[in-house]
Formats: structure tokens, C-alpha cells, sequence
């Protein structure tokens, strides 16, 4: 890893990847991604975590909310920073629906648990409609949180 500014950058073969929402649960990340790596926690300082539908359809698989991030100064999201191969940077762009413009990928710096900043690729919903999260998407969620806190 090279020390670009106070922000390390890892080799040409791998990029680091922001989760938090249902892609906390490296079960479900790795079904299409199975080079995702656990690196560590993670803050994203100046957003806040939201749930909601891209335009208004709430026929998805979680029949609900789904969680996003949108820019909001003094709040932070935590979540998982994934190491993962290139060659998954195409798969994880179609789990989240680039290609169908659900989500856009962002380039954002994420503070990990021992205070080193990282360039983490990560992903936020085009055209959010606010929605509560399915009890089924909550659980996950929810389940995520707690695996956070115990890390």
C-alpha cells in the first residue's frame, strides 16, 4: 500500500469497498463477490444513513426501505471496509443496480477504527424516495449493527 497524502492506497489488483447496509453481511457480499475481505470498521464522516426506494418502486426483494447514504455535514455512518479484487468491481456494480441507475458508485475517504483515512468506493441511491424498511430488511440490518459493536 502506498501513503498518498494521509491516504493509503492499495495495490492496482484490489480497491477497498464501503458497505453498510444488507452488504455489512459478508455471507450475502461474497455470494457474488468471494473475493471480499474483512479490512475493518469504518466511519464516513459528514453523511447520514437513510432507508428508502430508488423512484418509488417497493416491488424489490426486500419489500421495503433499503438503506443509502446522502450527504449531511456533522453525522456519520459506520459500517464494513471490504478488500476486494478488481475483477469484482463489475459484479458488485450490478448487485447494486448501476447499470439500471438504482445506485451510483462514489469514491469517499472512510476513517477506519484505528484512525488511518482509506479511498473506499461506495454507493448511493439515485432518485430516494424515503420508506421504512421491511421487518425482514430491519432484522438484517439490525443483526449487522450488533456484529458492528461487538467488533
Amino acid at each position: 500500500a502506498n501513503n498518498l497524502g494521509g491516504v493509503k492506497v492499495t495495490g492496482k489488483e484490489h480497491f477497498m469497498y464501503f458497505a453498510f447496509g444488507s452488504n455489512l453481511l459478508k455471507e450475502r457480499l461474497q455470494l457474488a463477490n468471494p473475493s471480499a475481505i474483512f479490512h475493518s470498521t469504518g466511519r464516513l464522516k459528514d453523511y447520514t444513513l437513510n432507508f428508502g426506494l430508488w423512484g418509488e418502486h417497493i416491488d424489490n426483494r426486500w419489500h421495503g426501505g433499503v438503506a443509502t447514504i446522502e450527504p449531511k455535514e456533522g453525522e456519520e455512518v459506520w459500517g464494513v471496509i471490504w478488500r476486494m479484487c478488481n475483477q469484482h468491481l463489475t459484479s458488485l456494480d450490478q448487485q447494486e443496480g448501476v447499470d439500471r441507475g438504482m445506485y451510483c458508485p462514489l469514491e469517499v475517504t472512510v476513517e477506519t477504527s484505528d484512525g488511518t483515512t482509506l479511498l473506499c468506493r461506495t454507493y448511493q441511491m439515485n432518485h430516494f424516495h424515503a420508506c421504512l424498511p421491511s421487518p425482514q430488511y430491519k432484522q438484517v440490518h439490525t443483526s449487522c449493527a450488533k456484529y458492528l459493536s461487538d467488533t
